[in-house]
């Protein structure tokens, strides 16, 4: 079997990737939520217990739990010479200029004799104080604060949806719209260039070397055929049309079409799977906001087949019509909230309509959306809650806290 095989959102999960939230969180202070993305400090240790409830669940339905900390570093373990290229990029990627810093912290990074311990710091962020130097010989080190986070944390890594997409046998390494969250996709990189089992046969789609943004959360395999991307808050159209090209000329992909879904550019409608996601054969969740705003674009390949060259039109039709013709079925649409605009925005905020199916007709979701998950409930859906009072303060739930790496076909 491929190491990566997802050729749509809702066929049996077999395999998926997750991070389980570490010390980054405790590196998080109120004056750095903003930068780093979150609208509130988790209480870890419940944030973990959260997770870790999340990771049960899969286990409990026959699901492959592997962990992104665990991959990098069997990647590390199997590439004897890799750390210190990785340890360099870090440094680089992070900003780190200053000559004395750069190699105080490089001696520090390098300490570490086991990898895993060695990944999880790196995500951690790395203070000051934690590297023994010697500050009494530059201006910087008079005037720098102790306790100073000198690079920091990263606890985005949480959400695995976005760093990489899987799609069909490929992947699509992201260019991260944010300074914060561009060094997340380091890990992907190392992994699909070094990994044992997932440096082989794996078509890269995109890369993060590209210089669009596209993030994991606007991404949905619709069928094997077919591809969703969001034009987001996230995602550049420019982006989607590099990734267009690749698929379409570049690689061996069954994808033959996409569609680009023009969302608003709201903090609460950050990727299109915040807003929209499928939960059975012919059933999805969508955040009624988006409804009256959104435009659907088709993307095929050039009738020239120059691969310069992409054929793009504007589909003028409902959103049921439109996923009904390329599903071949007729599709219904849920409402977040049951439509009720004031239920609606506040489960939208705590992410009602980011389900994650894992298998036709049975979704993860978070437990407090009480107005949505018992309209899920009455569609014949099964449903099953997970406890959010942590996680959800990242704006992010069940489908942006995993990456499916094997689904089975439909």
């Amino acid at each position: 079997m491929k190491a990566i095989s997802v050729n749509n959102e809702i066929g049996k999960l077999k395999k998926v990737l997750l991070h389980r939230p570490g010390e980054e969180l405790l590196n998080m202070t109120p004056d750095t939520l903003k930068d780093l993305l979150f609208d509130d400090i988790p209480y870890l240790r419940r944030a973990q217990e959260e997770h870790d409830y999340f990771a049960k669940i899969f286990e409990d339905n026959g699901i492959e739990v592997v962990y992104l900390e665990d991959l990098m570093a069997e990647t590390l373990d199997n590439n004897g010479g890799i750390k210190e290229e990785f340890i360099e990029q870090f440094l680089t990627e992070a900003g780190v200029r200053n000559r004395k810093y750069r190699e105080a912290i490089y001696e520090y990074l390098m300490s570490f004799k086991d990898n895993k311990e060695l990944v999880l710091k790196t995500m951690a962020g790395i203070n000051i104080n934690e590297i023994g130097l010697d500050r009494s010989h530059s201006l910087i080190d008079m005037i720098i604060e102790g306790g100073k986070m000198l690079i920091n944390a990263m606890p985005n890594l949480l959400f695995t949806r976005d760093p990489f997409a899987s799609v069909g046998n490929g992947i699509v390494l992201n260019k991260m719209y944010t300074i914060t969250r561009s060094r997340e996709t380091i890990y992907a990189d190392y992994i699909f260039n070094y990994h044992p089992e997932y440096s082989k046969d794996i078509d890269r789609l995109y890369d993060r070397t590209e210089p669009f943004s596209i993030e994991g959360g606007d991404v949905l395999n619709l069928n094997e055929n077919t591809l969703a991307v969001g034009i987001s808050q996230r995602t550049e159209a420019d982006a989607i049309e590099v990734l267009a090209k690749n698929i379409f000329y570049e690689s061996d992909s069954h994808i033959n079409t996409i569609l680009a879904f023009d969302i608003p550019e709201r903090r609460a409608f950050m990727h299109l799977d915040t807003v929209f996601t499928q939960i059975d054969y012919d059933k999805f969740t969508v955040h009624p906001g988006i409804l009256g705003t959104l435009r659907v674009f088709e993307l095929t390949r050039s009738k020239t087949s120059d691969p310069e060259e992409l054929n793009i039109i504007e589909i003028e039709d409902t959103l049921e019509n439109i996923l009904s013709k390329y599903l071949d079925t007729k599709v219904e649409l849920i409402l977040c909230g049951g439509g009720d605009r004031i239920a609606a925005e506040r489960e939208q905020w705590n992410d009602g309509s980011n389900t994650l199916c894992i298998s036709p007709g049975k979704i993860i979701v978070y437990e407090r959306n009480d107005v949505t998950n018992k309209l899920l409930r009455d569609k014949g859906l099964d449903v099953i809650e997970m406890p959010s009072g942590e996680l959800s303060r990242g704006r992010g739930g069940p489908r942006c806290m995993s990456m499916p790496l094997i689904r089975e076909d439909l």
